[in-house]
């Protein structure tokens, strides 16, 4: 049950923009840490709302944006425990310019990361006060570092309709040390960049890919993590506070590592929400719909996975996991998985 600006937030916006106003309010508020929910006004967590939609509704590639993905990864204030700040007017008026020839997501992105960090002139540097940094304290300095950089880059991603979010490990396989990027979701797929690193031949380089490489899934502090608001059954490792939990997050390493998980084999995947019943469509490892309604029975999510692996699956808000069974074509059933 909420109570005072959480309850005053959702019913405002309701009064603005209707039933899914008050959907995106409550799935805000369902991924808020603790102490957001003692400390944030429903005036910022409106405005906040307020240019999420514009953005939405302005954009091209954001209106073609799955509803879960907007949710999860336009939608939040933040991407860590940074300070809270109003930052999407600002960055709009930024970045709005800067995208405005592009067609996709993909081309808005390359625009922002090659000019944006010029424009609010914050580059890396190891003078920084915190790894951290909310986007007015890098730009106050006009310094931060790799964690820093991509919530900038989100940010600014955020507040013209991209979906984005940060991903990193704790510690390279080497044990050389950790490190932060960006990822962005362009048309069913997630892609990489380099915070501050644009290449112009594209998305998915940057030069700690070799290190991604020989990510270990199974370790988290050597695994490949991506934060997500949708409270999940795993957290960020964030190296500054590696004990908190307030931010959740998704393993991604199979999309990165070259080893037994990147070279697994295709899986197709149908999930149902009991035997003999419907096809129902959820997120699997917060990345990938299964399909259901009027798709083709063969029209499967196509995983790349083994037998044996385990998957995280939302649906409705709720997250299970299922270890997949051997099999190219699997079927799992809702009301089975823990």
């Amino acid at each position: 049950m909420l109570a005072g600006e959480l309850e005053d937030f959702v019913s405002l916006a309701q009064q603005k923009h209707g039933a899914f106003g008050q959907k995106a309010a409550r799935f805000l508020v369902a991924g808020m840490p603790e102490q957001d929910r003692k400390t944030l006004k429903k005036e910022f967590l409106l405005e906040n709302l307020d240019l999420a939609l514009q953005a939405r509704a302005e954009f091209p590639w954001a209106k073609e944006v799955p509803e879960n993905v907007f949710l999860n990864d336009v939608l939040p204030y933040a991407s860590l425990d940074e300070t809270r700040e109003s930052w999407r007017a600002d960055f709009l008026d930024l970045c709005r310019p800067l995208v405005k020839d592009s067609q996709t997501a993909t081309q808005a992105v390359q625009a922002i990361n090659s000019q944006f960090f010029n424009i609010i002139n914050v580059h890396y540097n190891t003078g920084r006060k915190a790894p951290n940094q909310s986007p007015s304290e890098s730009r106050k300095l006009g310094m931060a570092t790799c964690t820093g950089l991509s919530i900038l880059l989100v940010d600014a991603c955020r507040s013209v309709g991209v979906p984005a979010r940060i991903a990193g490990t704790a510690l390279w396989a080497d044990k050389r040390g950790n490190h932060t990027w960006t990822e962005v979701y362009d048309r069913g797929e997630w892609f990489f960049t380099g915070s501050d690193e644009y290449d112009a031949k594209g998305l998915n380089r940057g030069w700690f890919v070799n290190d991604a490489s020989k990510a270990i899934a199974e370790k988290w502090e050597h695994a490949i993590w991506a934060t997500s608001w949708r409270k999940t059954q795993d957290a960020f490792p964030m190296v500054w506070n590696i004990r908190s939990k307030e931010v959740s997050a998704i393993n991604v390493t199979s999309r990165y590592a070259k080893s037994k998980n990147a070279q697994q084999a295709e899986i197709y995947l149908r999930l149902w929400d009991q035997k003999g019943g419907k096809r129902i469509v959820a997120m699997i490892n917060g990345e990938i719909l299964t399909k259901a309604g009027t798709a083709d029975l063969n029209d499967m999510a196509v995983l790349k996975a083994q037998a044996g692996d385990i998957v995280e699956i939302t649906f409705h808000g709720e997250s299970r996991k299922a270890k997949l069974p051997a099999g190219k074509t699997v079927d799992l059933y809702w009301d089975q998985l823990k």
